[in-house]
């Protein structure tokens, strides 16, 4: 065995309580390199005669990828502590490999194992149940609908009758969320992710100029409150967007800057490397990225953390929002988010804190800082693949399973899976206007692990590219909606409710994926459901569905036993097993 590509850690994604009993184990081996593996465990006092006591359990291979074999338990230690090893079998040799290296017979000390000292309940990484169980919507509140034309912005546009710019309004507002329920509701939508709606000068409201005012555009907070409270009568959550990482050019502390430099009460709100303040070519504060217009915010300053921490409680206590998503969350310091966390929980323990980070986000998730992040990973795989035709399906299932085994499985349980968003291209447009290839991408992104979202209008088949060509208006007219699309996500909605194994109760695994075709099994203890998907130009015929009778599909086709099963070009089948 290649001794070099095995690894566990005893922490975070290899080892974790997984509830209040149980215990997460995992462990890493160069692929195909290793036939069995099989964890020794044992509680750490418990000695008779001189002999520790311990016991054994196979552990399951859950996922290969390119280059490692992924190896999963789950035990209940009796007294919540435990130390371990891992017993490893290939065809000419086994090894017993342990915190202090690799063994060919078992150690007798148990100072020589892992060790997991005690499962503490407060440790548990807890992120409220809800979540598991919402189908997210993402509104752009300024192009979702125009409902009360009294409160529009100056130079507002007619709707929809102008193509959107970074600097163009069509005035949309509450009313318009209020008015349109009813769609997101037959959808089968049962949270809402607003991006800004706090008082800016942007169309985006990415550039807050107040955190506790709404910006008159969309309404005011009596309005907002009975949109919440339709929304809550309804079953529907509602999410709010913060953007603490950096304010608007025109908050009044940053104004207080430009205009008493060094002098200002709030020079020490923002990160300034020189006076006199300067805007052009590069600004002489940090900003995100290097927007002027938007001076970053100095979040280890004591008076800027309370503003914000105020700002977070405010708008759960007063308005009973149920989450928080965290723009450029990553540029933020850690200190900052745990005592964000503590601060809105205290209020309302069930809200989820949803945090933007692109890439590998392990520190931000041990249970002290967000609930979830944006699972951008899975949305590059999957548009790789489908969508811009870089990778294989090989590549993807493999970039997938490594995803899975990155995170514990309670953090993959409310990763807030999403296509499209507006910061990125329609999917429509990205797949080339391949509607069939669409549909493949929200079949793997609702049967994935995690909380799916749409964003606005994809659901009836808009189109559109790069910032702002995602920001059009919402499409009102039924003529011009992609209505078997709609159709369509509602079904994939509707299975996801009524199969426990289809949403997040089923544990996720490839059985395969090669020429085109992707194979893989949601599980729980009272269902398996089989995924086929062919993503390849040809007809596929997929033999061994290990069938034993006659079944039907979830789509209603007849699936006989003991014969092969013909895919046509982009398509797909559900099948219980």
């Amino acid at each position: 065995m290649q001794k070099e590509a095995i690894y566990h850690r005893p922490k975070n994604n290899f080892a974790y309580a997984y509830d209040e009993r149980t215990l997460h184990l995992r462990l890493k081996t160069k692929k195909d390199d290793t036939l069995s593996v099989t964890l020794i465990y044992g509680d750490p006092y418990d000695w008779k005669d001189n002999v520790w006591q311990y016991h054994k359990q196979k552990m399951l291979l859950t996922g290969s990828d390119d280059l490692f074999d992924y190896w999963t338990t789950s035990v209940e230690p009796p007294y919540r502590r435990m130390r371990y090893g891992f017993y490893l079998e290939d065809e000419s040799e086994s090894l017993v490999y342990t915190e202090k290296g690799f063994f060919t017979e078992q150690p007798l000390d148990t100072n020589d194992y892992f060790s997991f000292p005690f499962l503490n309940e407060i440790d548990v990484f807890k992120a409220p149940d809800w979540v598991k169980d919402t189908v997210w919507y993402q509104i752009f509140p300024e192009r979702f609908a125009n409902g009360d034309s009294s409160i529009d912005p100056k130079g507002v546009l007619p709707w929809g009758e102008y193509p959107p710019a970074r600097d163009n309004f069509f005035g949309g507002d509450f009313q318009g969320v209020i008015d349109h329920l009813d769609h997101l509701t037959e959808l089968g939508i049962n949270g809402i992710y607003f991006t800004p709606i706090f008082k800016a000068k942007s169309n985006h409201k990415y550039d807050t100029i107040d955190y506790l005012e709404i910006d008159p555009q969309f309404g005011d907070k009596e309005t907002f409150k009975q949109l919440i409270k339709a929304c809550h009568e309804r079953g529907i959550k509602v999410m709010l967007d913060a953007v603490f990482n950096h304010s608007g050019y025109y908050f009044e502390p940053f104004q207080d800057l430009l205009k008493n430099g060094e002098d200002s009460k709030y020079k020490d709100w923002f990160h300034v490397r020189s006076f006199p303040i300067e805007t052009k070519p590069l600004p002489s504060y940090d900003t995100f990225a290097f927007e002027a217009s938007m001076p970053k915010l100095n979040t280890e300053n004591p008076e800027v953390k309370e503003y914000l921490l105020q700002v977070g409680k405010y708008w759960v206590e007063e308005f009973d929002i149920d989450g928080w998503r965290l723009d450029v969350a990553n540029e933020i310091d850690h200190q900052f988010w745990r005592d964000f966390r503590r601060t809105v929980k205290q209020i309302k323990p069930e809200l989820y804190i949803l945090g933007e980070i692109w890439h590998d986000s392990m520190p931000w998730l041990q249970g002290d800082q967000f609930d979830a992040v944006m699972n951008y990973p899975m949305t590059s795989a999957l548009l790789d693949h489908f969508a811009h035709e870089t990778i294989s399906v090989e590549t993807m299932a493999d970039r997938l399973t490594s995803l899975l085994h990155s995170y514990p499985d309670n953090v993959n349980e409310v990763a807030f899976n999403l296509l499209g968003s507006h910061d990125t291209p329609r999917m429509l447009t990205l797949a080339n206007d391949r509607k069939d290839l669409v549909k493949l991408m929200y079949m793997l992104q609702f049967s994935f692990p995690g909380t799916p979202c749409i964003y606005y209008g994809d659901e009836i088949g808009m189109k559109g590219g790069a910032d702002p060509g995602c920001r059009e208006c919402m499409i009102w007219d039924k003529t011009e909606q992609d209505t078997e699309l709609f159709d369509f996500l509602e079904e994939l909605i509707s299975l996801r409710k009524s199969h426990s194994a289809f949403g997040n109760s089923g544990s996720f695994h490839f059985v395969s994926a090669k020429d085109g075709v992707i194979q893989y099994k949601k599980e729980t203890t009272t269902e398996t459901l089989l995924f086929l998907i062919n993503s390849s130009e040809v007809i596929q015929s997929v033999e061994d569905l290990s069938l034993s009778n006659e079944t039907t599909s979830l789509f209603g086709n007849k699936i006989k036993p003991n014969t092969a099963l013909t895919l046509e070009p982009f398509g797909y089948e559900i099948i219980s097993l």
